[in-house]
């Protein structure tokens, strides 16, 4: 009995297939879903889901949100996604290259809030890259 796995995002659904298992990026860490799973309600952090559909995995980059898992579906609430298959991976490498060193700057000389926007772009950057199939 397969999971109905659904990844909607604010201005797409990106995914809504049937799928064998699932890995989440949850906030205190991956989560794996199988058929039968109990229900479950988690928050997801910035990372790389995947879902493994037909013998074959599919990364999904998500930009954090919640997950809800209950008979068999598992419904994917997020702010922001995309399928590995469509980020290049030469610009997401850049963006991560760049988003390292906006973290080194903010590290040597800038504010609190610089900090943690420095650190969020490098995780959204990550998990771009990450799915595209490249290694950080």
């Amino acid at each position: 009995m397969p999971l109905t796995v659904r990844v909607i995002a604010p201005d797409k659904t990106v995914w809504d297939s049937p799928a064998d298992e699932v890995i989440l990026p949850s906030t205190t860490g991956q989560l794996g879903i199988l058929a039968g799973h109990a229900p479950l309600l988690t928050a997801l952090d910035t990372g790389v889901m995947r879902v493994r559909a037909d013998k074959n995995w599919v990364p999904i980059a998500l930009m954090g949100g919640f997950a809800e898992i209950e008979n068999n579906e598992v419904t994917i609430l997020v702010n922001g996604a995309e399928r590995g298959e469509s980020i290049d991976r030469d610009a997401a490498r850049t963006a991560y290259t760049e988003a390292e060193a906006k973290v080194a700057k903010a590290e040597q000389g800038g504010s609190k809030q610089e900090q943690i926007q420095a650190t969020q772009a490098l995780k959204r950057a990550r998990a771009r890259l990450q799915a595209a199939g490249g290694q950080v």
